[in-house]
C-alpha cells in the first residue's frame, strides 16, 4: 500500500481530531499503509489519554438461561424451548455466582441469556432487584436492545416503560449485546430472527434519553464487506452525535465452532487491528474504544494498544456464551 496526498491528508485531519466521513474511512481501511494508520489512531489515543492510561475491570458474565426463540446463525450457546439441553438457572444460583465475584475482587456483573418465551419485565425486575439488593456493590451491565424488545413484547409495554421499570429494579448500563452487524443485508444473512440494526439502535436512543448510557459492539467475520464494516460504525456515530450515551464501542470477531455458520471466512487479525485503528480515527464522539482479546488473543490486544485501544475490557470470571463457539482465550490479573 502507498501512502497518497489524499490519504495522508484524510490521516493528519483525523489525527489531529477532525470528523472523517465513511467514504474516508472506508479509504483508510482499504488503502492505507498499516504503519501510518496506526501512528495516526495511536496519537489520537494519546491525546485522549497522556497518561498512557488503559483501562481493565474485573466482572463476571452470568447466563441465567440459554433458551432463545431467536436461533441465530452464528449462536453455539442457545437451545430452542423444550430442548433437553436448555436450562434455566434459580434465583439462588444466579446470586452464589455474584457472591463468588465479589469475594474474587469483581465490580460488576454482566447477566445476559436468550430470549426466553416466558421472560417479561417482570422477570428482569426481580432479576435486577434480587442481585442489587444482595450485592449493592456491584455495577448491574447487563442485557442488550434485543433482550428489551423480547421482554417488552411478552410483557405488552412499550420499549420506554420496559427500560424505565429495570433501571428502577437496578439496572446500571446497557451491554452492546445483539449489535453484530446492523445493516441490513449481513444481519439478516446471521440473525434472520433479530430485530433490524435500526430498531437495536432505537432502544439504545431511547435508553440514552433516560439517562442509561450503554456499550456499543460490532462482531466480524461473518462475510460481511468492509463497506458494511464502516456502515456499521457510522450507524452507531450518527446516533452517538444525538445522545452521547455510548461510552465505548467494541468489535469483536466470530467464533467458528459449534454452529450454522461453519467454513464462513473468518475475520483475520490484520483485518482486525486495521478496523481497530479506522474506528479510533472514526469515532471522534465515543471515549473508550475495547480490543475483544477474548476472541482474538492476547497478543493481538496487546498490538491493538499501540492502535488506539484504551481498554481492554473484563478479566471475565465466568463467560459461557462466545466460549461456546470456541473462543477459549484467558487473562488473569497479573497479566493484564
Amino acid at each position: 500500500m502507498t501512502m497518497t496526498g489524499e490519504l495522508a491528508d484524510i490521516l493528519q485531519r483525523a489525527a489531529d481530531g477532525g470528523r472523517i466521513s465513511a467514504e474516508e474511512a472506508l479509504l483508510l481501511y482499504t488503502d492505507a499503509p498499516f504503519h501510518e494508520l496506526g501512528e495516526a489512531a495511536d496519537a489520537v489515543r494519546r491525546r485522549r489519554y497522556p497518561d498512557d492510561i488503559v483501562t481493565y475491570l474485573i466482572d463476571r458474565n452470568i447466563n441465567y438461561t440459554n433458551v432463545c426463540v431467536t436461533a441465530c446463525k452464528f449462536c453455539a450457546f442457545y437451545r430452542a424451548p423444550r430442548h433437553e439441553e436448555g436450562w434455566s438457572h434459580p434465583m439462588e444460583e444466579i446470586l452464589r455466582r455474584c457472591g463468588e465475584a465479589v469475594d474474587l475482587g469483581a465490580t460488576q456483573v454482566m447477566l445476559q441469556g436468550g430470549h426466553h418465551p416466558d421472560y417479561g419485565v417482570e422477570y428482569y425486575e426481580q432479576l435486577f432487584s434480587t442481585v442489587k439488593a444482595a450485592y449493592p456493590q456491584l455495577v448491574i451491565h447487563s442485557i442488550g436492545p434485543s433482550e428489551v424488545l423480547h421482554m417488552a413484547k411478552v410483557s405488552g409495554v412499550d420499549i420506554e416503560e420496559a427500560l424505565r421499570r429495570i433501571r428502577a429494579a437496578g439496572l446500571d448500563s446497557i451491554a452492546g449485546a445483539g449489535a453484530e452487524m446492523l445493516p441490513a443485508r449481513p444481519r439478516t444473512a446471521i440473525a434472520p430472527l433479530k430485530e433490524s440494526g435500526e430498531r437495536w439502535l432505537a432502544v439504545m436512543e431511547i435508553a440514552h434519553g433516560l439517562g442509561i448510557e450503554s456499550t456499543a459492539t460490532m462482531m466480524m467475520g461473518t462475510g460481511e464487506t468492509n463497506a458494511e464494516r464502516i456502515e456499521h460504525i457510522r450507524m452507531i456515530r450518527d446516533v452517538q452525535d444525538r445522545t452521547g450515551g455510548f461510552r465505548a464501542f467494541i468489535p469483536w470477531t466470530y467464533q467458528p465452532e459449534n454452529n450454522h455458520l461453519k467454513g464462513r471466512t473468518q475475520c483475520t487479525s490484520l483485518e482486525y487491528l486495521r478496523f481497530v485503528a479506522v474506528a479510533r480515527l472514526f469515532f471522534d464522539n465515543v471515549n473508550h474504544l475495547q480490543s475483544s482479546w477474548l476472541t482474538t488473543g492476547k497478543d493481538i490486544g496487546q498490538l491493538s494498544l499501540h492502535l488506539g485501544v484504551d481498554d481492554l475490557g473484563s478479566i471475565m470470571l465466568e463467560e459461557n456464551v462466545i466460549s461456546s463457539a470456541g473462543a477459549r482465550h484467558r487473562s488473569k490479573l497479573t497479566e493484564l
